[in-house]
């Protein structure tokens, strides 16, 4: 798995002209999903976020977690985030999920966040979305699973 993480001071998706999810804030969370993809990256990764101590503490040092200021998550399923552009000019997707194993996935990533007590917003799977984020900072950062050892 691959997440994009973004911190954030307010975020919206749109989907249609229509707004579907929104936040304050917290994290942006742009989740790739990799085609070989277990149980283990999903823990990895969602205990990684929202213990990442990348928010501000009262010294202006990145000392607090999104658990620490009680914000919120807005998840985004970015397929392309697996997209490689080594050959060619149009990026292959053949090491990304399938949309059964990704949305499997995705809605598994959701639940182990709220678990946490983090209220989550999120886009709609396969829709072209239109993601409008306030980068705070700007803070952003790339994790991947498969270099989490």
């Amino acid at each position: 798995m691959r997440a994009v993480i973004q911190r954030v001071s307010r975020a919206a998706v749109t989907v249609d002209q229509e707004q579907v999810g929104a936040i304050g804030q917290g994290l942006v969370v742009l989740l790739g999903i990799h085609r070989e993809d277990q149980q283990a990256d999903l823990d990895w990764l969602v205990d990684k976020i929202v213990y990442l101590r990348i928010f501000e503490d009262a010294e202006g040092k990145m000392n607090r977690s999104l658990l620490d200021t009680g914000g919120a998550m807005l998840i985004i399923s970015q397929f392309t985030l697996y997209g490689d552009c080594r050959k060619g000019r149009r990026p292959g997707y053949s090491q990304a999920a399938r949309p059964d194993q990704a949305e499997a996935l995705y809605e598994q990533f959701i639940k182990a966040v709220q678990h946490h007590g983090i209220q989550t917003a999120t886009g709609r799977f396969q829709a072209t979305m239109a993601v409008e984020l306030v980068n705070d900072g700007p803070v952003t950062l790339l994790l991947d699973s498969a270099k989490m050892f």
